[in-house]
């Protein structure tokens, strides 16, 4: 792993992508991970486009500021890349994990996709796809391990929602396939 991997994720209102950036930071932050997980707040309503951020590295983080010029992008809905430049500022070379049976072209990344919103339905009986994602980017990335993410999962959701959300990332982190 490079020394500072930043993901900047991609989801509407509702979506659960706020969530799912302290999930990742914390998945790695128990694997002993120097982490960072924080949103960017517009006029958010239920929705509408969202951003959230984790930086993930071996050393301390000095640097305190949003993320343009991320490693790897997550998109949690697979509409965004429509009205959204999700892409903008990716590194050459850099991953981006979407939710969706389609690819997104971008030039000069690799394309990773997962049905998330299939996989929401189908085990937890609603359209949020963050804890599906979270098994997709442990994939797609190897920046955590699925245990690790698993684990934060438990750490997070009352006890009634804990096995369904694990269960999703899991499920996702089987079907993750690149493009």
């Amino acid at each position: 792993m490079n020394d500072l991997i930043e993901v900047r994720w991609h989801g509407r209102g509702g979506q659960g992508a706020v969530t799912a950036a302290r999930l990742l930071a914390e998945a790695a932050f128990r694997e002993g991970k120097y982490v960072q997980a924080f949103p960017f707040f517009g006029a958010e309503r239920r929705g509408a486009p969202v951003l959230a951020f984790t930086r993930v590295s071996e050393t301390p983080i000095s640097v305190h500021t949003q993320i343009y010029s991320p490693d790897v992008v997550v998109v949690l809905d697979p509409t965004l890349p429509k009205v959204v430049d999700v892409a903008a500022g990716l590194k050459p070379g850099g991953l981006v994990v979407l939710n969706g049976k389609e690819p997104v072209q971008v030039p000069h990344a690799r394309i990773f996709c997962v049905d998330a919103n299939s996989i929401a339905l189908e085990i937890l009986k609603a359209p949020i796809t963050n804890t599906a994602m979270l098994g997709a980017v442990a994939k797609a990335t190897g920046l955590v391990k699925l245990e690790s993410v698993c684990e934060a999962i438990r750490s997070y959701f009352p006890p009634r929602l804990v096995e369904k959300n694990i269960e999703a990332a899991r499920v996702a982190h089987e079907r993750t396939v690149e493009a």
